[in-house]
């Protein structure tokens, strides 16, 4: 694969949702705030949210996933409603690009959760992995005890396959924790 001539949208549109990667000023605060407010729900899945970063914290991790972005070492999209609400995140991260594979991240403000736009937005990821950057393997990993992380890929056609025992810590590092490994191979 040709990583100069490579172009990735900054932005993609869905029937509801406009994704787009980090770079205006306001986003530090925006998702910082749905960090906050989604901060009980995200501490038992996430290491990010054990503590609550300081806005300057969510800044400088928006300024690095930008940079990331532009020199296509991951691509982080933040997903809006199209009434300008911020919903989340999602990202084709962990790349290997001799394979090409890559892996999906993703985590959604708690008033959002439930109503299919996380599943909607990593939908539009992975058009964009196969169709667009070609992949050849996408994955999902996730805690085998999320429920909710693990009906997206169940939804979107993902093959489970398989569950690592004791392969990672919890987001706190308290006790050892399983792992999904799903994926979709073109």
């Amino acid at each position: 694969m040709n990583l100069k001539t490579l172009e990735v949208p900054l932005t993609l549109e869905t029937e509801r949702c406009i994704l787009r990667a980090p770079g205006e000023s306001r986003d530090g605060k925006i998702v910082n705030l749905a960090i906050r407010e989604s901060l009980e729900e995200l501490r038992p899945w996430l290491p990010f949210a054990q503590t609550l970063p300081a806005v300057e914290e969510t800044e400088k991790n928006l300024e690095g996933a930008r940079i990331k972005f532009l020199e296509k070492e991951s691509f982080r999209y933040l997903i809006f409603h199209k009434n300008g609400d911020y919903i989340g995140t999602t990202s084709l991260q962990e790349i290997d690009w001799d394979i090409p594979k890559c892996e999906i991240g993703y985590w959604i403000h708690s008033s959002f959760s439930g109503k299919g736009y996380m599943t909607e937005a990593v939908q539009a990821i992975i058009n964009l992995g196969i169709n667009n950057i070609r992949f050849k393997r996408i994955e999902i990993r996730c805690e085998s005890t999320n429920s909710k992380s693990r009906a997206i890929p169940e939804r979107l056609g993902f093959e489970l396959e398989g569950i690592l025992r004791n392969e990672d810590l919890s987001a706190d590092g308290s006790r050892l924790t399983d792992t999904c490994i799903y994926s979709i191979i073109t």
